[in-house]
């Protein structure tokens, strides 16, 4: 007697992409204004795929974009308390006492932030920004490295404001082990997923995973 061998659910392995924002891009596929503005279908040719966090309009850099709802959630969630790091160029000859501030944490007006890590950068190497940042003729500029971990809406541009040197630029370069080196602006690679949050991410039975949200208008081939 032939017995059929029972073949165990093959689960499959989540996608994470890393993408280069662009200033000036939306992050999300599709655009619900008559502005026509470009957004992530205009750069990534993926379908079933969706952002891991957000990233400003204005703000460049490093973007996640997975098609698992529980991966998602192991990179935003603040309670996992993934480092983010960003290069911030703001606008004034920054103080050893608002670099302090920063570090110990600062007061929002939704509640004091908790300490970052934050240094003084010599010029970093960046790419042009098109439209280039609105400088003030004889007042300096100065570039931050700051690493948060938590992820308020504007909150790194409402830190810098806070201690008195407004952010002029934003460029988010990594988000837990990720970096954004190598890509160019607009560019977009596949990246490994470390064991650790792979075993969370990967669910056994139908229906485990949390809602995902799916942004329509996804061009591109699988």
């Amino acid at each position: 007697m032939n017995l059929k061998k029972h073949n165990p659910t093959k689960v499959a392995t989540p996608r994470l992409i890393a993408f280069n924002k662009p200033f000036q891009v939306l992050c999300q596929f599709t655009d619900q204004s008559p502005k026509q503005r470009q957004t992530l279908a205009d750069f990534i040719p993926i379908p079933d795929v969706y952002a891991a966090g957000r990233l400003d309009y204005d703000s460049e850099g490093l973007l996640l974009l997975t098609d698992d709802g529980r991966l998602q959630q192991q990179i935003t969630d603040p309670k996992h308390k993934m480092a983010k790091t960003y290069w911030v160029q703001v606008e004034g000859d920054i103080t050893a006492e608002a670099l302090q501030q920063l570090q110990q944490g600062v007061l929002l007006n939704d509640g004091p932030t908790r300490p970052a890590s934050v240094r003084q950068l010599s010029s970093p190497e960046v790419w042009p920004r098109q439209p280039p940042i609105r400088q003030r003729q004889h007042i300096p500029t100065r570039w931050l490295e700051l690493t948060i971990r938590e992820g308020r809406n504007r909150q790194v541009r409402r830190m810098t404001a806070a201690v008195g040197f407004p952010t002029l630029r934003l460029i988010r370069v990594a988000i837990g082990p990720w970096q954004l080196q190598p890509l160019a602006p607009g560019e977009y690679r596949m990246l490994e997923i470390p064991a650790n949050l792979l075993n969370a991410a990967v669910t056994l039975t139908k229906g485990s995973q949390p809602k995902q949200r799916r942004f329509s208008g996804v061009k591109g081939k699988k």
